[in-house]
């Protein structure tokens, strides 16, 4: 039989894991069929490479799709694996947005325009990669924002949406709690910002040099 000693020292450890499971910050990437894988695996392999770290421990990366099915191919096709939708109950301390070549279908799709406007109201910071921003314009996140897209996107996102602040030739633009970037191999670039504001420069240069991205940037 349990002493009364052990039951107390039992609910205390029950009561510890709840609250370090509720401690747990979510990055939230949303992945469709026929995104680019670039703009996906960037990302994980940065936010990963950070959560096995102490200091970024605390932080775990979740994939979302706008539908219930349990996988998605990419445009590349590559086969992924699913954790939640947009129709699960979902508090996300980050959420990052993808691209795809044909945007239409998403833009046009009400459930996923208001699941972003519900995460942009609650999230600390918001990001895209490429056209993903378009998604982000169509939630109302950009207006009044300074934002970017793809290389040569630029001139239809600010056609497409004139309250966004377009910015041109530029990889990754900074705007209040909002990043976006070029994507394909800048979608490192934008992840280690995004990474150096939700921790520290030191911290986003230790996992820049994990993943030899000093290499690239000095072969340039």
């Amino acid at each position: 039989m349990f002493s009364l000693n052990k039951v107390v020292i039992l609910l205390l450890l029950l009561n510890v894991s709840t609250i370090t499971q509720a401690a747990k910050n979510t990055i939230g990437i949303l992945i469709y069929d026929g995104v680019l894988t670039s703009d996906v695996t960037a990302p994980i392999e940065v936010f990963g490479a950070a959560s096995r770290k102490a200091w970024f421990s605390d932080y775990e990366v979740v994939l979302i799709s706008p539908t219930k099915q349990d996988y998605i191919t990419s445009e590349e096709g590559l086969r992924i694996k699913v954790d939640y939708s947009i129709f699960d109950a979902l508090q996300l301390d980050v959420l990052l947005v993808p691209s795809t070549y044909d945007m239409s279908p998403l833009l046009k799709n009400t459930d996923l325009i208001s699941f972003i406007k519900t995460q942009g109201k609650q999230a600390k910071w918001l990001a895209s990669n490429c056209s993903g921003a378009f998604l982000l314009a169509e939630a109302g996140i950009l207006n009044g924002l300074k934002a970017t897209t793809w290389a040569g996107g630029e001139s239809e996102l600010k056609s497409s949406y004139p309250q966004v602040n377009v910015q041109f030739n530029q990889n990754v633009v900074i705007d209040n709690n909002v990043i976006t970037s070029n994507g394909s191999i800048i979608s490192y670039q934008a992840a280690l910002t995004l990474l150096e504001k939700l921790s520290s420069a030191a911290f986003a240069n230790e996992i820049a040099e994990s993943i030899q991205w000093p290499r690239l940037k000095n072969a340039l």
